[in-house]
């Protein structure tokens, strides 16, 4: 070192800076690339084969509680968000009319059974008053046929006296006698005819009346009568009517717009309040059309809610997706064949369901806004 030159001293110290700067340079390659190469893991484990979108909604099956019945109300037992059961009671209806209408179903029930039983004595009656008849036609013809006789020896003698007129020996008193009741047995063997066909007018009457009797009731019994069961029906019915006076819960849900109050009357239909199922919520996230490529139902889902925060997660998966772009149902679908169109990338609804168990741990509420992330790897 005693040796060298200024200049060779001035050369040495311009060197060391480029060197320090190369090795900089190296040191700063390998950092990036190290760095691009952890950041190409981190993608390739976390982010590759992952759509996600904001564009999300928490939706569920709300169930609207409607009166069947139009009656006025008695009282309202829910208030909005509060938590029902199935089965619970939501509101009472005034049961007044339903109990009377009631009434009148089972009296006219009653009326029908009466009826029917009467119908059923009806034909046994006819049954009787059909043989009584038989007896009066062998009765009228048990006349007749004695008018008959009478009328053969009424005509013998007339006969007999007529041939006797010409000797004298019979007077003219007693062929006039004999003419006489010639003519009465006629008369009589008429009478007697017509009291048959009469027995057998009055026979055909009782016949028509059995069938038509018979007819009420043939084939049936009180439970299967026409009548009894559409009297039935009705009290069924009345029975029902009165048993929908209590409206229930139809599903577990939280009480939203409730709108009923006591001493309203409500008529059939009428909406009366709204039961949304917490836990069985879901969500409809709206990804772009260009995102949908690899998504099929039954893939993974993680999401986040903005009302929980990133600290909690849920998981769910792709259960379906949606017939048509929201922009296809809008009340004012847009016009495109137009000069002056615009290409916008559409979004397709996507249902997914969510894990029960942590939907009852975290419960989410319709229309809360998630950040969804679908694993496209997954199945």
């Amino acid at each position: 070192m005693a040796d060298q030159t200024p200049e060779h001293i001035t050369a040495d110290a311009a060197s060391d800076p480029r060197e320090k700067r190369k090795r900089w340079f190296k040191i700063l390659a390998l950092v990036i690339g190290a760095g691009v190469v952890l950041w190409a893991i981190w993608f390739f484990l976390t982010q590759a084969g992952r759509v996600s979108t904001d564009n999300a909604y928490v939706g569920a099956d709300t169930a609207q509680v409607t009166p069947l019945i139009a009656a006025p109300v008695a009282e309202v037992r829910v208030a909005n968000t509060q938590t029902v059961r199935k089965g619970d009671i939501l509101v009472v209806l005034d049961p007044a009319d339903a109990k009377i209408e009631l009434a009148q179903a089972e009296s006219a029930l009653a009326q029908a059974e009466q009826r029917y039983n009467q119908s059923r004595a009806n034909v046994g009656a006819a049954e009787g008053r059909v043989q009584s008849r038989d007896a009066e036609i062998v009765q009228a013809q048990a006349r007749l046929r004695d008018a008959e006789a009478t009328l053969n020896r009424a005509g013998i003698e007339l006969r007999r006296r007529e041939a006797l007129i010409s000797s004298g020996a019979v007077s003219g008193d007693e062929l006039t006698q004999a003419r006489t009741a010639y003519q009465s047995a006629q008369a009589a063997r008429a009478l007697a005819k017509a009291g048959v066909e009469s027995a057998q007018a009055t026979v055909a009457a009782a016949t028509g009346e059995l069938r038509a009797n018979a007819a009420l009731v043939q084939g049936t019994t009180l439970a299967t009568a026409p009548e009894v069961a559409a009297a039935r029906a009705r009290v069924a019915q009345a029975k029902l009517n009165l048993e929908r006076t209590v409206m229930r819960a139809p599903i577990d849900g939280v009480v939203t717009n409730r709108q009923v109050q006591v001493g309203q009357r409500v008529a059939a239909g009428t909406p009366v309040l709204i039961l949304v199922p917490i836990e069985s919520a879901y969500v409809d996230a709206n990804f772009k059309e260009n995102q949908l490529a690899k998504v099929r139902a039954g893939q993974p889902v993680l999401l986040h809610s903005d009302f929980y925060g990133g600290d909690v997660e849920f998981h769910g998966r792709v259960v379906g997706f949606a017939g048509g772009t929201g922009a296809a149902f809008a009340l004012i679908p847009a016009q495109n064949a137009t000069g002056n169109w615009i290409k916008v990338v559409q979004r397709l609804p996507v249902r997914i369901a969510l894990d029960p168990k942590e939907l009852r741990a975290h419960p989410l509420r319709v229309g809360l806004s998630m950040h969804a992330i679908v694993d496209t790897r997954g199945r």
